[in-house]
């Protein structure tokens, strides 16, 4: 059970960091009186019918610039796992001196042979 809200909890944040637009989008239209009223910078000038779709245009902006920078951050982050520390390209003398130990306790044995030799079974029915 606490598989399964762990996983839905993890979907909902991949998610959500795809859909930054619609959370903006609609977040203007639940406050948008709110935002033409008081956040809007062409407030003073009824005239432009803005509405504070210049605040929606800002908001647009900084969500794209902040996804750009989280697409970057992932690329170096990824970047770095897979060269910096993937173990594939350390090399430790230690490491292979206790590695090799290792496989002389492995003991692997080819199964015995069977000397007789398979006969298919008797067939049921005759044909005459």
């Amino acid at each position: 059970m606490i598989n399964r809200i762990i996983a839905i909890g993890l979907l909902i944040a991949l998610m959500s960091s795809g859909f930054s637009r619609l959370f903006v989008y609609t977040s203007f239209e639940l406050n948008q009186q709110y935002i033409a009223t008081t956040l809007c910078e062409n407030r003073d000038k009824p005239q432009m019918h803005c509405n504070g779709k210049c605040y929606l245009a800002k908001k647009l902006k900084q969500a794209e610039e902040k996804e750009k920078r989280q697409a970057e951050n992932n690329f170096k982050k990824s970047f770095q796992n897979d060269v910096f520390l993937d173990s594939r390209f350390s090399f430790s003398p230690l490491f292979s001196v206790l590695k090799r130990n290792t496989y002389k306790d492995i003991r692997f044995d080819l199964p015995q042979s069977n000397t007789d030799i398979l006969h298919p079974p008797p067939a049921a029915f005759h044909l005459s």
